[in-house]
């Protein structure tokens, strides 16, 4: 038997005193060919030889030096062998083992097969457990030895063991290769439990569970010495072995940092577009960007509010003014509470918030400024809101407002004459918001029993700013759809009137103009897609919806005035022309509101080429347009719809009598014989004709004064300045932005603007152009910051014009390759990869409603780029996943992976190549603990095997990065990439 002969010929060796030297050679007489020395188990057959006695043999034991400096046997089998001894009394062989471990156990590696390596990181999960066992031996000894009052030897051998632990475990590679042989064991017993595998043969039944054990035993032994030298190393130890599990997710966070201008720009960018926005998605996008960032809680939460209050200073008045409040106070509580669930723990949280508005309240000069602003003490509110939804505990609450107050107390107030009227936005909103369920509430009872009162709480709706801060709290807290909803139903209602009186007629007819009216300015203040109804088939569309889509005039938007829509039963129409020439006022009963708006259109052309051919008079024109604003104001905003879509055919010379006409719909009609609340109606009127016309008039150059209402109804319109080429624009709204480090409301409007107007492509490329311009490390650095916030304007679209466009393109161009130096080159790889994550952790959800309002017409439909259906392969995946059998994609520079792949696999070095290394980096930085880092699926095994050819690149931590370890072909490719390092 070989074992038998192997046995003998180390006897026949120690017997007649060979060398080292000579043992290997006539080794290699007595078994010249077949089996391998790790088959015929040679250095357990001498570690078992040379362990005989108390204390070791030690010509036997050089034999088993020699063996493993002239790799005769492999790290693997001897590191099995050693865990097999389990007699800690003997000192001297526990010695000789540790000793033998110290000649390799820092620089282990394996060059077999991927077997093999799987086989070395098992069998240094299990030299780990032995050294554990060992040192918690050795421990246990020491503290007998100091009873018994002989404490030297064992402190020694302890010693030795904790050195040997910590050069073991100091080493990133191994702790690499434990990390695998923990998976590859937790994968076996899954695949015991279901009855898919046995024990395999010669392998010690060492796990991580016994490891966890033998650490907690150790620690508890080394509590009661008193030597703190050995405690501390003891301590660091098992530190490193706790952190083995999660060593793809360690990351130290950035304390040194005082700003985020992402996170700031995030929540301003969803402030000031995207209030109705659900909650979900903005949490999700934060998180995000806290993870990629290493952001501490407390700092990150900070942000979140400075950002708040900045948002508050600088929002125009009116209308965007109300929207911040309702977001500062209503929503972010909202998002902090989702918040909570991703960080830590309730107590933790609550303490990192505390932590938060401690830092807060530095920052006097802000806090001052948004008091002025407000009129109020906005802290106090914010408090109060917090405590409401758990986020501080009351004691905190307290101590905060305390200090906010006795700061306070130095403020620089306003006169009091000035402010004195002023009522305090925060709170207005914040009682608005249980006024909002109270409104739905009313508007689900049967409009038919009771249509007076609702008509009363509809009038107190419309009085002052509160139809604002209505819907701001609406938008603010979700409810604005339904809200929408209920509005559209009532709408609905009011078209027909069955046998009524005048009153009732009266009534009714307010009903439809209130509604409609309502329902415009929920369109034009918070996106169409609030108003449109969930489609279902066969169910009829209500008239508000149809005449919205079809009619009504949007940012983008294309009317074509000689549509269908806009024509309808000629006999409707002669009825209406006549109502509105012949009568000195507009009939009420049984009017059909409805078809009244569809049929203006037809009646105002009928009305206009009479007047163009002088068959009425201009007081005719007067008569009519004092008729049709006269009772309902909806049917003023149904004909400037009209009118508006119709100047836009006409010639120079042929547009005068149709802007006239608009003219005269604009103004409010003085006359005592109006229905109730005529006045508060045309505020509403006159704002959503400005918001139809602000296009046509400024393409016509015309200007029609509208009735003021004090404030800038549109203050973010028209913000491009005349006659300058919109990449001077770009360049210099970035650079400016650049300099003062965050991007405010304004900007991110000129922003979107330019996006909308040059494409996703135009406007990524020339930003990208800028940050590669950047030579300054903490330019770079804040450009990628600012950029990213930026980008987040249409995510997704931004990432695959990125990733399958601009990067291939530069990382294929030679000439090109000397803008991917360092630092801007490492700065385009970090904004690259945090696209590239952003995009894919929201691909299988729907483009944000932001995204959707941006009529599209240079782009392909969102469905069709991320379905919803997950069968379906959206173009970003397609775009980054290494499908090699595709010979499209092979030919194709945009498949990401496969051309960094490619890069690595040239002889060719240069920027391009460094460009790959940086990228890969910040993949592994960004990984989140527990996951494989989302896009890094996509790289292709093959990959690996290149990426430690590159020096630079050769670390464990990457190559645990990009390889599958759910699999067990990925844990040996990365194993054998591993242990080869």
């Amino acid at each position: 038997m070989k074992v038998v002969n192997l046995k003998q010929a180390i006897l026949q060796a120690w017997k007649e005193r060979w060398s080292d030297y000579q043992w290997a050679i006539n080794m290699k007489k007595f078994f010249p060919k077949g089996a391998t020395w790790d088959i015929l188990n040679l250095a357990e057959a001498l570690l078992e030889q040379a362990m005989i006695g108390p204390s070791p043999n030690p010509l036997i034991l050089s034999y088993l030096k020699y063996a493993i400096s002239s790799q005769m046997v492999s790290y693997s089998s001897v590191l099995t062998a050693i865990s097999k001894f389990d007699d800690f009394s003997r000192d001297l062989c526990v010695q000789a083992l540790l000793d033998i471990m110290d000649m390799f156990c820092d620089r282990l590696s394996c060059h077999g097969k991927a077997e093999e390596c799987i086989g070395l990181c098992r069998s240094l999960l299990s030299a780990l457990h032995w050294l554990l066992r060992c040192t918690a031996a050795s421990a246990e000894r020491l503290r007998e030895g100091l009873e018994a009052g002989t404490p030297a030897a064992g402190e020694k051998q302890l010693a030795m063991c904790l050195q040997r632990l910590e050069k073991t475990l100091s080493s990133t590679k191994n702790r690499a290769l434990l990390h695998i042989a923990k998976l590859e064991e937790a994968s076996l017993h899954t695949s015991q439990g279901l009855g898919q595998g046995g024990t395999r043969a010669n392998q010690p039944t060492a796990s991580w569970t016994a490891i966890e054990h033998s650490l907690l035993k150790l620690g508890e032994i080394l509590a009661s010495l008193s030597n703190p030298q050995l405690r501390s190393q003891a301590e660091q130890c098992g530190t490193l072995i706790r952190s083995i599990p999660t060593m793809l997710a360690v990351h130290s966070e950035q304390l040194h940092k005082t700003g985020y201008p992402t996170v700031h720009a995030v929540v301003l960018l969803e402030g000031t577009m995207n209030l109705t926005g659900e909650t979900q998605p903005l949490v999700e996008q934060l998180m995000m960007v806290k993870r990629m960032q290493h952001i501490p809680t407390p700092l990150f939460v900070l942000e979140i509010w400075k950002a708040c209050f900045v948002g508050l200073i600088e929002s125009p008045e009116g209308t965007e003014e109300l929207k911040w409040t309702a977001f500062t106070f209503l929503k972010i509580p909202q998002v902090l509470v989702k918040l909570k669930k991703y960080c830590h723990g309730d107590k933790d949280f609550t303490e990192d918030v505390n932590c938060a508005f401690e830092f807060l309240l530095k920052l006097t000069p802000l806090l001052d400024k948004a008091d002025q602003r407000c009129n109020c003490d906005c802290t106090k509110f914010l408090l109060q809101e917090c405590s409401k939804q758990g986020l501080l505990s009351e004691a905190s609450v307290t101590n905060l407002m305390a200090k906010r107050a006795a700061d306070r107390e130095h403020a620089p107030q306003l006169k009091s004459g000035e402010n004195a009227n002023i009522q305090p936005n925060p709170g207005l909103i914040l009682r608005a918001e249980p006024t909002v369920t109270n409104i739905l509430k009313t508007m689900d009872a049967d409009h038919s029993k009771s249509p007076e009162g609702l008509l009363g709480v509809l009038g107190h709706m419309l009085s002052g700013k509160s139809l604002d801060l209505l819907l701001a709290a609406a938008a603010a807290t979700g409810k604005l759809k339904s809200f929408a909803r209920k509005f559209i139903n009532l709408n609905e209602f009011t078209t027909h009137g069955n046998e009524e009186l005048a009153k009732a007629a009266s009534v009714r007819a307010l009903l439809f103009d209130i509604s409609f009216l309502m329902l415009c300015h929920v369109a034009q203040t918070y996106g169409s897609e609030v108003i449109l109804s969930e489609s279902s088939s066969g169910a009829q569309v209500p008239f508000f919806e149809t005449w919205m889509q079809t009619c009504m005039p949007e940012e983008g938007k294309i009317l074509n005035p000689d549509h269908p829509c806009f024509w309808p039963d000629s006999t409707k129409v002669e009825s209406l022309v006549a109502l509105l020439n012949n009568s000195s006022e507009m009939k009420l009963v049984q009017m059909k509101w409805h078809e009244a708006c569809l049929s203006i259109s037809a009646a105002i052309l009928e009305i206009l080429n009479a007047w163009e051919n002088g068959v009425l008079a201009f007081e005719s024109i007067q008569k009519i347009t004092d008729n049709i604003k006269g009772k309902v104001c909806s049917l003023a905003v149904c004909a400037v719809a009209w009118l508006v879509a119709h100047v836009r055919m006409l010639g120079l010379d042929e547009r005068e009598k149709s802007l006239q006409m608009i003219r005269q719909l604009a103004g409010p009609l003085y006359s005592e014989n109006t229905l109730q609340f005529y006045n508060e109606r045309v505020v509403i009127m006159s704002s959503i004709l400005e918001h139809m016309c602000a296009d046509v008039l400024q393409q016509t150059a015309t200007q029609i004064k509208f009735p003021s209402t004090g404030v800038d109804t549109m203050p973010y319109w028209n913000l491009l300045p005349p006659k300058r080429p919109i990449k001077e624009v770009l360049t210099d709204i970035f650079g400016k932005v650049l300099e003062k480090g965050w991007v405010d409301s304004r900007s991110i409007h000129i922003f979107d603007t330019l996006l909308h107007m040059g494409g996703v492509y135009w406007f990524c490329n020339n930003l990208i152009k800028e940050l590669l311009k950047e030579t300054r490390k903490e330019h770079t650095l804040r450009a990628v910051e600012l950029l990213y916030s930026i980008f987040c304007l249409d995510m997704q679209q931004v990432t695959l014009v990125l990733l399958g466009h601009i990067l291939p393109g530069l990382l294929t161009d030679s000439s090109k390759w000397h803008s991917l130096m360092d630092p801007p080159g490492t700065a385009l790889a970090k904004l690259a990869v945090w696209c590239a994550l952003s995009s894919y952790s929201s691909h299988k959800g729907q483009a944000s409603s932001r995204q959707k309002k941006r009529h599209r017409e240079d782009i392909e439909d969102y469905i069709s780029l991320f379905p919803l259906d997950d069968m379906q392969p959206s173009k970003l995946m397609r775009l980054l996943s290494s499908n090699e059998e595709d010979a499209n994609v092979l030919s194709s520079p945009t498949n990401l992976f496969l051309l960094i792949s490619s890069i690595l696999g040239s002889r060719t070095a240069g920027p391009h190549t460094q460009f790959v290394q940086w990228f890969m980096e910040e993949c592994v930085d960004c990984l989140e603990q527990g996951s494989r880092g989302s896009i890094l699926q996509f790289m292709p095994f093959t990959t690996v095997s290149e990426l430690v050819k590159v020096s630079a690149m050769s670390s464990p931590k990457v190559v645990l990065a990009i390889t599958d370890l759910s699999l067990s072909l990925g844990r040996q490719v990365a194993a054998k990439a591993i242990a080869a390092l």
